[in-house]
């Protein structure tokens, strides 16, 4: 019996590893092949390193997934396919904008950060560099990861499967069905405390007493910045984020840029992050150039016990069943991944059952105190606030606990969707083979020879 992570992962190569029969002796004989410093694979002005890939293949096996002796080429392949797509997205002018960048790899870092205790600190001294000097290193890689993405996206939009044909892959996994362990449906309605007016005041008042400092010469934009900016991806260069394509930032941000001279320093400007104090660089059309200094009001203990309040009264109308948890989840509840389904946690099906075993640790310590169908009392929990992940605040949530279901043998019945998507993912990787059998043609590459019998280009 196979579990459920071995049909998933097995799934994952055929579509995202890229199971497509490689076969390098269309450009085996490049003499110009590099060599050096690892270097296995070149798609244009794109490299693999030998190192990537073992670091690659460790991952893959650290997961818990079974290695065959072809394992090694299909993760090469997965990755000159990764490199190819880079390639084939600047010919096609897909393009990945610098907000959508440094909001993932704030995303990334902040769970780092908290992997090893939510300390700053702790994580540079791990690693023996500044904070900023990890994100560096970081970025490119991370804007590499979503432009491929992307283009997987564009060029598996269209996929999509019939019953019939999730019936057929179910049956052609019959010798192999996975085990499914226990799943839960769980909900949530959230809500962030809402910041008290004189906490904003606070924050005008010191961002107003900074452009007065700024603009009488006490202190420079770019010092004030990298002193007080809370956002972490401009503070430690003077607030600055260079040449920028409108529509990459918010509406306020933008509205205040295009309507300020270039040189001059706005008033205090709020938006889901915060307050800004923008200042304008330049300006030449649809690009400008900009610096800001953020600060983000702080929520108070009496911010959170009004939130608390506010979702004591809901669970009394959801315990009365003068209102449903769904209808209410959708109306009030504050947290967006969760809320247009009702409140509840889903599969990546899209399905309202996920493991118990990969619910985030303390909603799972909290049902395990609790019965099916209970809804429990509002409990405080530390989140990243809507506008930043890097700035933590506490929030608060009620918890239901609608359903359970016992481990069993996938089946159509009661795992229809789960199956669907293994079946999705299986045809989307068919639809990137031929993909990529049409591409490889308009661009250079060229594999290491120790790698020919991966017939990565047949």
């Amino acid at each position: 019996m196979k579990s459920l992570n071995y049909l998933v992962s097995k799934t994952l190569v055929v579509a995202f590893l890229g199971i497509i029969s490689i076969n390098l002796s269309a450009q085996d004989d490049n003499s110009d092949m590099i060599t050096a410093d690892g270097i296995i694979a070149k798609v244009d002005d794109y490299i693999v390193l030998k190192s990537e890939l073992e670091r690659a293949y460790l991952d893959f096996l650290s997961r818990g997934n079974y290695a065959s002796d072809e394992t090694k080429c299909r993760i090469l392949q997965q990755q000159v396919i990764g490199k190819l797509m880079l390639a084939k997205a600047e010919i096609d002018s897909v393009i990945v904008s610098d907000e959508d960048v440094s909001s993932n790899l704030d995303r990334r870092v902040q769970s780092i950060i908290q992997s090893v205790g939510g300390n700053e600190a702790q994580l540079e001294q791990l690693y023996g560099r500044s904070l900023e000097s990890i994100k560096s290193e970081l970025r490119d890689q991370i804007r590499e990861q979503m432009t491929i993405q992307r283009m997987q996206s564009e060029i598996t939009s269209d996929v999509t499967v019939t019953p019939r044909e999730v019936k057929n892959f179910y049956e052609s996994i019959s010798d192999s069905l996975p085990f499914i362990s226990t799943q839960v449906t769980v909900g949530q309605i959230v809500k962030y405390p809402e910041i008290n007016k004189e906490e904003k005041q606070r924050v005008v008042d010191f961002l107003n007493d900074l452009k007065s400092k700024i603009e009488s010469g006490q202190m420079t934009f770019a010092d004030a910045a990298m002193k007080y900016s809370q956002d972490p991806g401009s503070a430690a260069k003077g607030g600055e984020y260079g040449w920028t394509t409108r529509g990459s930032f918010v509406p306020e941000y933008e509205g205040t840029v295009y309507s300020i001279e270039k040189e001059e320093i706005s008033e205090p400007v709020e938006s889901d992050f915060g307050f800004h104090l923008i200042q304008l660089l330049d300006r030449r059309g649809n690009e400008y150039r900009s610096r800001h200094i953020l600060i983000a009001p702080k929520i108070t203990s009496a911010d959170v016990a009004e939130s608390k309040n506010f979702l004591d009264s809901l669970r009394t109308l959801i315990l009365n069943d003068s209102l449903s948890f769904e209808e209410a989840a959708k109306e009030y509840s504050d947290d967006k991944y969760t809320a247009d389904a009702g409140g509840y946690f889903t599969d990546q099906s899209g399905v309202p059952r996920v493991l118990a075993e990969e619910m985030d640790a303390n909603i799972y310590f909290t049902i395990d105190s609790m019965k099916v169908g209970d809804v429990s009392t509002p409990v405080t929990f530390v989140v990243s606030s809507p506008g930043t992940v890097m700035h933590q605040q506490e929030a608060a949530r009620i918890i239901y606990y609608k359903d359970r279901f016992q481990p069993h043998e996938a089946n159509l019945t009661d795992d229809f969707e789960r199956i669907k998507r293994a079946a999705l993912i299986k045809k989307q990787g068919e639809k990137e083979e031929a993909w990529f059998l049409e591409a490889r043609d308009e661009v250079y590459i060229a594999i290491d020879p120790e790698y020919k019998n991966c017939k990565i280009m047949q």
